[in-house]
């Protein structure tokens, strides 16, 4: 009879355990306890990378193209986050996140703000009227306009809205 996996692991957390309390039990306080909670900890780490490796391994590097291929790749990258430019894994961490950023731009792009809702949108934020904006836009009226969509923000508003506001200056020329 074959042990899974799981089963595997868990004598061995439990063997660990058995270890740090043994030890903890027979030493005075010179950092017995940090020592077992060290261990514990480890155990820990190699029992989520064993049961993420488990889930993990069908992965093929491929295109991804369902929403369980995306949480696949995303928890088959959870495993490579940690590795070094010079470690084996590097090349597969990095074509993974290529394809990762690749589903995400197609299924959950973000599109740029639009203007006028961005000003809004800081105008709330900083407790302003739309009578505060009259030394952005000029009168009364032309904010109106502007907030309105009746009139077009000018290249000098655009400059002033970035400035004061730290609006992104991509947001207002969209």
């Amino acid at each position: 009879m074959q042990a899974s996996l799981a089963t595997i692991v868990w004598y061995s957390i439990f063997a660990e355990i058995n270890k740090g309390w043994w030890y903890a039990s027979t030493t005075r306080h010179n950092g017995c306890l940090s020592d077992l909670l060290e261990h514990i900890r480890n155990t820990t780490r190699l029992t989520q990378r064993a049961f993420s490796y488990e889930r993990t391994k069908k992965m093929k590097l491929k295109l991804i193209k369902t929403e369980e291929e995306y949480a696949l790749a995303l928890d088959q990258m959870e495993q490579l986050f940690d590795v070094t430019p010079d470690s084996d894994q590097f090349d597969e961490a990095e074509l993974l996140m290529f394809l990762i950023r690749n589903y995400e731009d197609q299924h959950y792009a973000i599109d740029t703000p639009d203007p006028i809702e961005a000003i809004k949108f800081r105008m709330e934020q900083m407790g302003m009227k739309r009578t505060d904006m009259t030394k952005y836009f000029g009168t009364r009226g032309r904010v109106t306009e502007i907030l309105n969509r009746q009139r077009a923000l000018s290249l000098a508003m655009i400059k002033k809205l970035h400035k004061e506001f730290g609006i992104p200056a991509e947001s207002l020329l969209a």
